[in-house]
């Protein structure tokens, strides 16, 4: 019976700091493979394999699509792709994204569960929303042991605290005590395998890049009445005891926090193209009434200034309702 040996980490906010540190104190021996996601923008190239090299022993790359997994090396998710493991392998997916990032938590932590669950340790850092909840959840149903950072420790605790509340892991601790539980950890010998279901099969499947079925989704869940933000077709409600997640047949998938923020800026975009609408009404309502009173035609410039006056209410109604909108999302992040 071999070591656990695959020692997979996700953050988002505050990851690099939390990297940094993680990377200057593992061992040289480290015997171990340390996958990486972090939420990365593709906008601009990053040099965190290179900031993560220079701090601690172990080198650290871009993961490659087909890499053989190597013990003392970290290998990092690149932008715009999902970072899996699939036997002693890694790929890396197209799938569509998940909490509306690619590459994402869960399907890092879904593929481990699936390939090699009892050989893992999965662990959440700082970041915002809810992202590798469930992903967490699958692996520790599969027999891999799990890890959040202590929230109160955190610079951003939204992430870790979702993942305290809806996986409740095996071991909660800050950044500095970390470093000598991962050691411990991986030092010890795989649990015992445990079976995984068709769902997590699936939605590995589905972040590889594979097609998506609705009757496939109709066995993992139920039809809500929301549509996807995405790509607007039905939602899939998926029900994992406290935790509460959204997925449509294309692949999109939401965390029930992350959906609610989606719905949102969906709903400021349709409001600030109603108003935008309105007050191109009400200009062309005062232009026409400026050429009917300049023409003489009093009866049809008043009737222009009336049409001017209501579309003004209109528009009045629709700020009042933007400001209402921010308000409310507002007290929902304090």
């Amino acid at each position: 019976m071999g070591n656990r040996d695959v020692l997979a980490i996700g953050t988002s906010a505050g990851g690099f700091e939390a990297l940094r540190f993680l990377a200057g104190e593992f061992s040289p021996g480290f015997p171990a493979s340390v996958l990486v996601v972090i939420h990365l923008s593709s906008q601009f190239r990053s040099t965190l394999d290179a900031i993560l090299t220079q701090a601690g022993p172990l080198q650290a790359t871009f993961a490659v699509d087909g890499e053989k997994l190597e013990r003392g090396h970290i290998y990092i998710a690149p932008p715009e792709r999902h970072l899996l493991v699939e036997s002693e392998e890694l790929r890396l997916g197209l799938g569509p994204r998940e909490n509306n990032a690619r590459p994402a938590l869960d399907p890092l932590f879904r593929s481990a569960a699936l390939c090699c669950g009892a050989r893992t340790i999965g662990a959440v850092l700082t970041g915002t929303l809810g992202d590798g909840a469930a992903g967490l959840l699958a692996l520790k149903q599969s027999g891999g042991i799990t890890v959040v950072q202590d929230p109160s420790d955190a610079a951003f605790p939204e992430m870790p605290t979702t993942a305290l509340t809806r996986s409740q892991p095996n071991h909660v601790v800050g950044l500095a005590g970390m470093p000598a539980l991962f050691e411990k950890l991986v030092r010890q010998p795989e649990g015992e395998p445990m079976p995984v279901t068709g769902a997590i099969e699936y939605e590995v499947e589905i972040a590889r890049g594979g097609r998506g079925s609705m009757s496939q989704m109709d066995r993992i869940g139920r039809r809500s009445v929301l549509a996807c933000p995405d790509c607007h077709g039905v939602m899939w409600e998926i029900d994992e005891g406290e935790l509460v997640r959204y997925r449509c047949h294309v692949g999109h998938a939401y965390s029930a926090e992350l959906m609610s923020l989606s719905l949102d800026d969906n709903l400021r975009r349709a409001f600030g193209s109603a108003l935008r609408a309105l007050d191109e009404r009400i200009s062309l309502a005062r232009k026409l009434e400026e050429q009917a009173s300049g023409s003489g035609r009093t009866q049809i410039a008043e009737s222009w200034a009336e049409k001017a006056r209501e579309f003004e209410q209109e528009a009045k109604v629709i700020r009042d309702s933007i400001r209402r909108t921010d308000e409310i999302a507002a007290r929902f992040a304090e």
